[in-house]
């Protein structure tokens, strides 16, 4: 899992059957704890929690991903599991 923030959305009304009526977002990971977006390190995300541009977000790739919809043969790659209200390091 990874931190990231949401940076913008995928419209695609031509799709693979398992991605039919989810929502793709743009994701950029965050360094933590400068919370600094990381360069080249955009990913598209399926929504599974209702996020939005702007915030905050924990993301599950692989095959966790693919549970979080019930679907473990699905193209599926990276899904948006929580909003995150804050985040805190202790050094």
């Amino acid at each position: 899992m990874y931190v990231g923030v949401v940076s913008g959305s995928i419209v695609a009304t031509a799709k693979e059957e398992d991605l039919i009526g989810k929502k793709l977002l743009i994701v950029q990971k965050v360094a933590i704890p400068e919370r600094t977006s990381m360069k080249n390190s955009i990913e598209i995300a399926v929504d599974a929690v209702g996020a939005g541009t702007g915030e905050y977000v924990l993301v599950t790739k692989g095959e966790a991903a693919r549970n979080v919809f019930g679907a473990s043969t699905s193209v599926i790659d990276a899904a948006i599991i929580a909003i995150v209200d804050s985040i805190e390091v202790y050094e």
